[in-house]
């Protein structure tokens, strides 16, 4: 499987999830994820998934500041959009993946534990796009990603146009590939531009 080179130079998160300590799925139940494990499930690199994923390190970083292992299970996400509005559910997939929070489709438990359902919202009256809360301390942090002002090469533009009318050649394809992935990376190299965390 080839996959451009940056990708296994992303940050990776690492958990500690209850339920696969109580299964026996991983020692522990210390799991980690990479940004490479997100584009699988989602199927592919941009800059909606690369937010989605920066903004969850970034969150659990800051909810977890006090060094411990962040716990999968342990964490509300609320969302200021609707589950269907724009890239909302991408969103939504990436930070259900990693954290293990759902609204309604997830894991509902066992004799009262390990539940991850009713751990995720949508519409929520709140002041950014997402908040994370830690469910153990209630300590909260609101998220907000912003990648405007890391640009595409503008050639993007003219080789996509060629790519959606099927006109473009294998050359223009490959290119066009290349110039979408870098502008991800850049998103990566620029992760503290374009993301803001505050406590609330």
């Amino acid at each position: 499987m080839n996959y451009p080179t940056f990708f296994d130079n992303t940050p990776s998160i690492t958990l500690k999830d209850p339920l696969s300590d109580f299964l026996g799925t991983f020692e522990e139940g210390i799991i980690e994820f990479s940004y490479l494990d997100i584009v699988k499930s989602a199927g592919h690199s941009c800059p909606t998934v690369s937010g989605a994923y920066l903004s969850t390190v970034k969150a659990l970083a800051a909810l977890y500041s006090d060094g411990s292992t962040p716990i999968r299970g342990n964490i509300f996400v609320s969302f200021k959009a609707d589950a269907l509005e724009g890239v909302a559910g991408v969103i939504a997939n990436v930070i259900s993946q990693i954290t293990g929070a759902t609204e309604h489709s997830g894991f509902k438990g066992l004799n009262g534990n390990f539940a991850r359902n009713n751990l995720m919202e949508f519409n929520a009256e709140i002041g950014s796009e997402v908040i994370f809360k830690r469910l153990d301390t209630g300590k909260t942090v609101e998220v907000t990603y912003d990648p405007s002002s890391v640009g595409g090469n503008p050639k993007m533009q003219e080789l996509m146009g060629k790519l959606m009318q099927n006109v473009a050649t294998p050359e223009e394809k490959k290119e066009f590939g290349k110039l979408w992935q870098n502008r991800v990376e850049a998103i990566f190299k620029n992760a503290d531009k374009v993301i803001t965390v505050k406590e609330v």
